[in-house]
């Protein structure tokens, strides 16, 4: 059919146009000649266009020709027939590949329906797997079962470390270990690195390295190295043959310059999948107009709550504020009480293209410097952000409860608010503690802050965990928007009181939204962990004689509040942190799909849960927002919201795009981080988080960041201490020193940029002092290269702060 249409294009133009047949199929070129097409395949095609950066982008044909000839390194992939009938038979299981990020010959395949996960260690067990690929594993005899290294290696280049994991003393717990016998389903995508240093002079052969540690470095062919070897690039897997230790791929495009600011940014970007390309015509033509306000027929089926002294509380800077307060005594000495949110489904209709947008990008994401948008700003910033003095559209919770914080009566409604004060967290705690200010503001603040106390205390006694995790903010130079310096997120009562009715907000719309839609609610799981996760950290614990009990969240709650050591100030946050590490993630579900006790929220407690207080960030509540706009009759259904199996898929989405939008908050700030050390060298307190074989995991509170202080020998070094490990007791011991879990420690900090992909903070140890390994203080705070400061310190306002916003549980 090919070839008969470029027959019939040729004789009909009349030579005027000369079309070209492109066929990489040998069979079909030969043809082709023969009945006088012109044809030639793809790669002498772009080859004679004699442009490079067209040739670059070929897949990686040659490459894959010449790999045919070499010696296997891996064993030979089992075909799909041999794979299903395996399968069916139950020789072989299938599930999903996770590389560990720790140690690059070590990963794990999650099989539906197993109660542990299948470890692969070595290369050819692991057999060209790459992280997130469906695969087929045979598991071993249990003679060969293992257990992971606890090794921290990364060097892709250090041909000893597979000798080295093999060496390691194995734990008397093993685990079931698989090999790699077939790739189902591929999960490769684009990623971004960098092209590895060559010392060959016009080499066309190069390794790219990725930036996600969990992929491995990739073999392209490109001309272009002496412009790409500084730049970020994308690179794309075509192939990845027995006989090559690396995949083999071809380059896509340049993101720009290593280290720059935007670059880097685009790379976290792209790397987490966060969508975050302009908005399209499309949706900025669902858009109202800049001038729009609320007319006459906007309070057909809305409260008038104008006149009510409704407040926002939020981060310094915010401008998407979605939720606001009130509360107002009563008659009978009861109060009013109001949750106000922002009525972002009034511009956001279903099926449109805004609607489409939105649900895909599914929230908000917030990097240092830059905040990428669920809906466009015209709405998160403006008309849908409650602002004070302006009128906009919300949807109200209204209770009356009684001074013992008990709800007698609830209404749901939409309202039009007017704010009468947008405050920060700091800004409305003033008024509270100034006991001078009796204005109907300051009382109705200082009556939710005492309701927020009883409820926060209810909620722990029922068994809700107040867990930790090390949040910073940056203090940023208001040109460059580099960082000045970085300090630990304070939290103050204020915050505390509007998470309070966040949280009470969102039960109370849950029960609402099942009770009428039992079947297509969408609501908020926190699965209970296994008792499993919590093992190590109740060892480390019970080696400082303290008790944890994880039978229920009650019990690990008090077993958190009575684990207190008065020689160590930040054992009870350190303890809380890795509590939070032994959680499930809180998943998003169609209420249909789950029985009721499957409903738990087992961080909060709360036998159901959803997302109602952030539409302008989250699109779970824009679905939470018209299931409750139908059960007040203040809107009709759509099919869409009556389809289990599309609630399940918008569901899914949401929690892939939730979890990749929290990575990507975290590498930010590690990007930052690294920004602020650059040319300093610091020494700070830390703790120990985990005692490794061959390193120790540290947190250093001030700065909310966790490294890796290996106990390897340096380069370089003589002599060196010797480390012993102990597995048992998780323990390092040289000579009467011994390092466990929560152990304080005095380490230098600094930037190591040798290898400009992965920058990393490097620890070094100052106190307790170990003779050849220990290195000297630094007197000062701060040495070497230092920018000199042209504008005073000002807090970074909300789109710099990523920790900076409402709860998010």
């Amino acid at each position: 059919m090919i070839r008969v249409a470029a027959l019939w294009y040729n004789k009909h133009l009349d030579d005027k146009i000369k079309v070209l047949l492109l066929s990489s199929d040998e069979a079909n070129k030969a043809k082709a000649i023969n009945e006088g097409i012109p044809t030639m395949s793809l790669e002498q095609y772009v080859s004679g266009l004699n442009n490079i950066t067209l040739t670059d982008k070929l897949s990686n044909r040659t490459c894959m020709v010449e790999e045919t000839s070499k010696e296997p390194i891996f064993p030979p992939h089992l075909t799909p027939a041999k794979i299903h009938q395996g399968i069916k038979s139950g020789k072989l299981m299938q599930g999903t590949f996770f590389a560990s990020s720790d140690n690059f010959l070590e990963g794990n395949v999650f099989v539906e329906g197993q109660e542990k996960n299948i470890l692969l260690q070595g290369r050819e067990n692991l057999n060209r797997a790459i992280n997130g690929d469906i695969v087929a594993i045979q598991i071993l005899p249990e003679s060969q079962w293992s257990a992971p290294a606890n090794l921290v290696l990364a060097d892709y280049d250090d041909l000893d470390l597979e000798n080295n994991l093999n060496n390691v003393e194995k734990p008397k717990e093993k685990y079931p270990t698989g090999q790699v016998v077939g790739i189902i389903r591929k999960k490769w995508r684009q990623y971004c690195g960098i092209i590895q240093h060559s010392l060959v002079e016009n080499a066309t052969r190069h390794l790219f390295v990725p930036a996600e540690k969990k992929i491995p470095k990739i073999r392209i062919e490109t001309r272009q190295y002496d412009k790409l070897k500084d730049q970020r690039v994308i690179v794309s897997i075509d192939t990845w043959p027995r006989t090559s230790r690396y995949p083999l791929g071809h380059f896509v495009r340049s993101l720009g310059k290593i280290g720059e600011r935007e670059a880097e940014n685009e790379v976290i970007l792209l790397e987490h999948d966060v969508p975050h390309s302009k908005f399209s015509d499309e949706v900025l033509g669902c858009l109202p107009k800049e001038t729009w306000t609320i007319s006459a027929a906007d309070f057909v089926g809305r409260k008038d709550f104008r006149d009510l002294d409704i407040c926002s509380v939020d981060p310094p800077g915010c401008t998407d504020i979605d939720d606001a307060l009130h509360c107002m005594p009563l008659d009978n000495g009861n109060f009013q009480v109001g949750v106000h949110i922002a009525d972002v489904t009034h511009f956001v209709k279903p099926g449109t293209a805004i609607d489409l947008e939105a649900s895909q990008r599914a929230t908000t994401v917030y990097l240092t410097g830059r905040r990428i948008d669920m809906v466009p700003g015209l709405l998160s910033s403006n008309l849908c952000s409650l602002r004070g003095g302006e009128e906009r559209l919300a949807f109200s919770c209204v209770w009356e409860m009684t001074p013992n914080a008990d709800i007698v009566n609830s209404t749901y409604t939409k309202s039009v608010i007017k704010s009468k004060a947008a405050m920060t967290y700091d800004q409305a705690q003033l008024i509270i503690d100034d006991q001078n200010q009796d204005n109907s503001i300051a009382l109705g603040l200082r009556q939710l802050n005492k309701f927020a106390k009883i409820l926060k205390q209810r909620r722990i006694e029922a068994g809700a965990l107040v867990l930790a995790s090390p949040e910073i903010r940056f203090l940023v130079d208001n040109e460059t928007r580099d960082p000045l310096d970085v300090e630990v997120k304070q939290l103050k009562e204020t915050n505390s009181m509007v998470e309070e009715f966040m949280l009470l907000a969102n039960v109370e719309v849950a029960k609402k939204i099942h009770s009428d839609f039992p079947e297509f609610a969408v609501l908020r799981r926190h699965p209970k962990p296994p008792p499993s996760n919590f093992e190590s950290l109740i060892k480390a614990a019970a080696h400082l004689g303290v008790e944890l009990n994880v039978d229920t969240s009650r019990d690990l709650a008090n077993s958190l509040d009575k684990a207190v050591k008065l020689d160590n100030p930040f054992f009870n946050t350190m303890l809380r942190i890795l509590a939070t590490r032994c959680m499930l993630q809180a998943v998003y579900f169609a209420s249909g799909t789950k029985t009721y006790e499957e409903f738990l929220h087992y961080g909060l407690a709360a036998p159901i849960y959803t997302h109602f207080t952030s539409p302008i960030r989250r699109y779970a509540d824009v679905m939470v927002h018209r299931l409750l706009a139908v059960s007040v009759a203040v809107d009709n259904t759509t099919p869409e919201m009556l389809d289990k199996r599309k609630i399940e898929a918008l569901c899914q989405n949401l929690n892939t795009r939730t979890r990749m939008s929290a990575y990507a908050e975290r590498a930010s700030v590690a990007l930052n981080t690294h920004i602020f050390f650059r040319g300093k060298i610091r020494d700070e307190e830390g703790y120990i988080l985990y005692v490794r074989k061959n390193a120790l995991q540290i947190l250093i509170p001030k700065y909310g960041l966790e490294g890796t202080l290996f106990l390897s020998p340096r380069k370089g070094q003589l002599q060196a201490a010797t480390f012993i490990y102990n597995e048992e007791e998780q323990t390092q011991r040289c000579g009467e020193i011994v390092f466990r879990t929560f152990d304080p420690v005095s380490v230098q900090l600094s930037l190591d940029s040798s290898n400009v992909q992965h920058e990393r903070i490097v620890l070094k140890l100052v106190k307790p002092e170990i003779p050849n390994f220990s290195v000297p203080s630094i007197t000062a705070s701060v040495i070497a290269v230092q920018q000199p400061q042209k504008n005073p310190l000002e807090p970074c306002d909300s789109p710099c702060e990523p920790q900076l916003k409402k709860a998010k549980i």
